[in-house]
């Protein structure tokens, strides 16, 4: 089981990227599959996150309208789109995959497989 975020990198405020999240050794429409971010000396924040199965997506407050979350099931991968990014979103973002209720997608200690983290860097 094993998860591979990518995508990361500089940009200037107002920019956009893409992340990918891609399984290997699973299937991920089993699976919620979690987007989190960490600024140094942060705690780990929830953005998004999205039921592998049906599709239905939950966003931050502080993402809400900027940020998209998708799947591509045929490459076993997931998304985020990112746009409109500010300074504040800078940090390293993390995929985790859960199977706990929909209840409790939100908190980071449900979530029991991680990927490496890929930097977001936003200039002023």
């Amino acid at each position: 089981v094993q998860l591979q975020a990518s995508g990361g990198g500089l940009v200037q405020a107002g920019g956009s990227l893409r992340l990918s999240c891609e399984a290997s050794g699973f299937a991920l429409d089993s699976y919620i599959i979690g987007w989190f971010r960490q600024a140094p000396g942060e705690e780990r924040e929830g953005v998004s996150c999205m039921d592998g199965y049906d599709g239905r997506t939950l966003y931050a407050d502080s993402v809400k309208g900027r940020f998209t979350v998708s799947r591509d099931i045929a490459k076993n991968t997931v998304y985020l789109q990112m746009n409109s990014l500010k300074p504040e979103d800078t940090a390293a973002y993390y995929c985790a995959v859960t199977q706990i209720l929909w209840s409790y997608v939100e908190s980071a200690r449900n979530y029991n497989n991680w990927g490496q983290g890929t930097q977001v860097t936003v200039s002023s």
